[in-house]
């Protein structure tokens, strides 16, 4: 299968990848991500990125766009909803159009390994895209294996972000504003108690 995987970031990359490879699936990278401030973070994650795929020998396809511009003009009346409202679905249609216009196989996203994502708005939005683009959508939900990706990639020695991407969101860390809007699947475990603090 010819799959083109939307990278937010490497953290969020090694199970996935590692998920895949065991289904005899190795995925084509694709980072695209506008949604990523200030421009020091942005390059630090897209760079991470570069050296990961190289690590692991996987194609990687780079449409670099600093959007900080864009982007503000596009969720600053809807701070509050941007992730679905905007940021998931410029960066996910972007996906679908490139793995349609380069002839792929499907489609999925990073995305649906991190338990701080919109993991049902993710999977409904590609679903709806797949349909778009008359191309599948490969769904796994990653999020049980959030904490084995997460030490793996401090082992690989791979540069953890603290915030998902934005400069709001960034505020949201600081501010410690979503901190009970995890997106956890059923029957999932903390590691330990402090991590759920």
């Amino acid at each position: 299968m010819k799959l083109l995987m939307h990278a937010c970031c490497a953290p969020c990359s090694v199970y996935c990848v590692d998920s895949l490879k065991k289904e005899g699936i190795k995925p084509t990278m694709f980072w695209f991500n506008p949604n990523i401030h200030p421009y020091k973070e942005y390059t630090s994650r897209r760079d991470c990125l570069k050296e990961y795929c190289k690590k692991e020998d996987l194609e990687l396809i780079i449409k670099d766009d600093y959007g900080l511009e864009e982007f503000c003009k596009n969720v600053i009346n809807n701070v509050e909803k941007r992730c679905t409202y905007y940021c998931y679905p410029l960066r996910l249609r972007e996906t679908f159009k490139y793995a349609k216009e380069n002839n792929y196989d499907a489609v999925s996203t990073t995305l649906l390994y991190s338990i701080y994502q919109n993991h049902d708005f993710i999977k409904v939005y590609c679903e709806k895209l797949s349909k778009e683009y008359n191309i599948k959508f490969l769904y796994r939900d990653f999020r049980n294996g959030f904490f084995e990706g997460h030490d793996k990639a401090i082992e690989m020695g791979l540069y953890m972000q603290k915030y998902c991407g934005c400069i709001f969101s960034e505020e949201d860390r600081y501010l410690k504003k979503k901190k009970d809007n995890l997106s956890l699947p059923e029957g999932f475990e903390w590691k330990n108690k402090k991590e759920k603090a």
